[in-house]
C-alpha cells in the first residue's frame, strides 16, 4: 500500500471512541480502587444467616437501618473497630457465641463516649437446604433464611457490672438445644422422647408507652439486678428490653482520657434488647414494634442531640483493616489523591490536543525522518551554542560533493583546487573558502562561508559561464 493510500485509509478508532476506550477503563480502575479500599463484600450470599445490619433475613437488621435512616437519622454500616469510639449512637448486634470480655471493654470505654444500644441474638437460621421443596426454594429470594427454634446466649453472664444479666428463653423447649429427638427405629425399651407441644399464641408485650404481640410465643427476656430499670416487659413480668443509666463518676480526668479527650463529666446509657424480634427484620413487619424499635433509638439519641446511627458489623465478623487504600480516599490524604487524579485527567486531555500545526507534506516519509533529525541537531547545536562545531564537518561534507562533480576519486583539497583552476579559472580556490569556513565562529560568517563553497557546487553543475 503507498504512503497515499494509507493516509486515505480510515483509523481503527475514531478521536471520541478512543478518548471513550481510556475515560471506560479509567473509570473502571478508580472504582475498584475505592472497592477494595471500602473493603466491599461481592461474594456469596448476602447475610448468610447471621443477625447484621446488612442481612435482609428475618433475623437481620436492614429494616432497622432503613426505618432509622427514614427518621431523618443519618446511618453507617461500620466495618471499622475505630468507629466502636464515636461519640454518635452505636447499635451492636453480636451474635450468641460472642465474647463477654471484648463485648465489655467495648462498653466501657463507651461509657463517657456516646450512648448504646444492645441487640441480642435469638434465632437459629440457615439457607433452606437442597432437600426442602421446590416450592418453598422457589419463593425464596437472595439473603433469606429459614428460622429453626430460638434460643438465648450465655455470655452476658459473664459481663462485668452493670452490664451483667442472665439471658433466659420462654418457653424453655423453644430453644432446639433443648428439644429431645429420637429415631421413629428406637428399641421399645429406650425412653420415649416427649410429644411436641402445640405452639401457643404470640407472647405480647408492653412498654415505652405502646403494647402489642410478637410474631411467635418464643420469647427471649432477661433477669435483671441493681441498676437496671425495665423498659419493655411482658404480661408475666418478664424482662425484655431494660436500660443501664450510669451516674456520673465524679473523678478528676485520668491523664489517658486528658490525651484521649474522652471525659465527659457524665457517663451515657446503655439499652439491651432482651428480644431482638422487637427490632428485627420479622418483628418489623408489625406497626407496633416498629415504632418500639424507633422509641428506644430516640430514647438514646433524643436526649444526646445525636442525628447519627452507627451500625456495628465488626462484631459479626465483617471487620476491615485499615490499607493504603482506604487511607487514600481519607482526609487527610483525600486532597492529595484529588490532586493527581486531576493531573491524570489534564494529562489525558492533553494527550488528545495536538502540539502546533500540523506539518505539511513535502515529500515521501523518508524525507521528513531526514529533515526532522536535521532540525533536532541544529536546534541542540543552537541551544548548546556550540557553532565553532560546525565549520569542518561542513567544509569535509563540500569537499566530496565537489569531488564528485569534479569526478575526482577522493575529496583531496589540493586535487580540488587544481581541477576548479581547469575548470573555473576565475573561481577562488576551494582550500581558501575552506579555511574560512572552518575559522568562521559567528552564525553571521558561517552562513557566509557556507553560501561560498555552495557557490562552487552550483557553478560546476551549471559549467564555465561562456566569454
Amino acid at each position: 500500500m503507498s504512503a497515499a493510500a494509507a493516509a486515505r485509509a480510515p483509523a481503527a478508532f475514531s478521536r471520541t471512541g478512543a478518548f471513550a476506550l481510556v475515560a471506560g477503563g479509567f473509570a473502571l480502575f478508580l472504582a475498584m480502587l475505592w472497592l477494595i479500599g471500602a473493603g466491599a463484600d461481592f461474594g456469596g450470599e448476602r447475610g448468610r444467616g447471621q443477625a447484621h445490619a446488612a442481612s435482609n433475613g428475618l433475623n437481620g437488621y436492614a429494616g432497622l437501618v432503613r426505618l432509622v435512616e427514614a427518621q431523618g437519622y443519618s446511618v453507617e454500616r461500620s466495618r471499622s473497630t475505630e468507629d466502636l469510639r464515636t461519640r454518635d449512637l452505636l447499635v451492636l448486634t453480636p451474635g450468641m457465641f460472642a465474647d463477654a470480655e471484648e463485648i465489655g471493654k467495648i462498653l466501657e470505654a463507651r461509657r463517657f463516649l456516646g450512648p448504646t444500644l444492645v441487640i441480642m441474638a435469638k434465632w437459629w437460621a440457615n439457607e433452606p437446604g437442597p432437600n426442602a421443596p421446590p416450592e418453598v426454594l422457589a419463593r425464596f429470594r437472595r439473603g433469606w433464611v429459614a428460622l429453626n427454634g430460638a434460643s438465648p446466649s450465655e455470655w452476658p453472664a459473664e459481663l462485668p457490672q452493670p452490664y451483667r444479666f442472665v439471658h433466659k428463653a420462654y418457653p424453655e423447649a423453644s430453644s432446639p438445644m433443648a428439644i429431645a429427638i429420637m429415631p421413629e427405629t428406637a428399641p421399645s425399651a429406650a425412653p420415649k422422647a416427649d410429644k411436641p407441644r402445640k405452639p401457643g399464641p404470640p407472647a405480647r408485650w408492653a412498654g415505652l408507652g405502646l403494647a402489642g404481640t410478637f410474631p411467635r410465643e418464643a420469647l427471649l427476656h432477661a433477669g435483671i439486678g441493681d441498676g437496671q430499670k425495665a423498659l419493655v416487659i411482658d404480661p408475666a413480668g418478664r424482662v425484655l428490653a431494660f436500660g443501664i443509666d450510669l451516674d456520673a463518676r465524679g473523678e478528676p480526668e485520668t491523664p489517658e482520657e486528658e490525651e484521649a479527650d474522652i471525659y465527659t463529666g457524665r457517663a451515657y446509657p446503655v439499652i439491651l434488647l432482651a428480644d431482638p424480634d422487637l427490632a428485627n427484620n420479622y418483628g418489623l413487619a408489625d406497626g407496633t414494634r416498629a415504632a418500639a424499635a424507633i422509641a428506644l433509638v430516640n430514647r438514646l439519641a433524643d436526649p444526646e442531640d445525636i442525628g447519627h446511627v452507627v451500625f456495628d458489623m465488626t462484631l459479626n465478623g465483617f471487620g476491615a483493616s485499615e490499607n493504603l487504600l482506604t487511607l487514600a480516599f481519607r482526609p487527610p490524604f483525600l486532597a492529595a489523591t484529588l490532586s493527581l487524579l486531576v493531573a491524570l485527567v489534564i494529562i489525558g486531555w492533553r494527550a488528545f490536543r495536538r502540539f502546533g500545526p500540523a506539518a505539511a507534506d513535502g515529500g515521501p516519509d523518508i524525507a521528513f525522518g531526514k529533515r526532522q533529525l536535521i532540525m533536532n541537531g541544529a536546534g541542540l547545536i543552537l541551544r548548546a551554542r556550540r557553532f565553532g562545531l560546525l565549520g569542518a564537518p561542513y567544509a569535509a561534507l563540500a569537499a566530496r560533493r565537489l569531488a564528485e562533480r569534479l569526478g575526482l576519486a577522493r575529496p583531496d583539497p589540493e586535487a580540488i583546487d587544481a581541477a576548479l583552476a581547469r575548470r573555473l579559472p576565475e573561481e577562488e580556490p576551494f582550500t581558501r573558502r575552506a579555511a574560512r569556513m572552518e575559522a568562521a565562529m559567528k552564525p553571521a560568517d558561517i552562513l557566509a562561508a557556507a553560501q561560498g563553497l555552495d557557490d562552487l557546487a552550483t557553478k560546476l553543475q551549471q559549467g564555465p559561464t561562456p566569454k
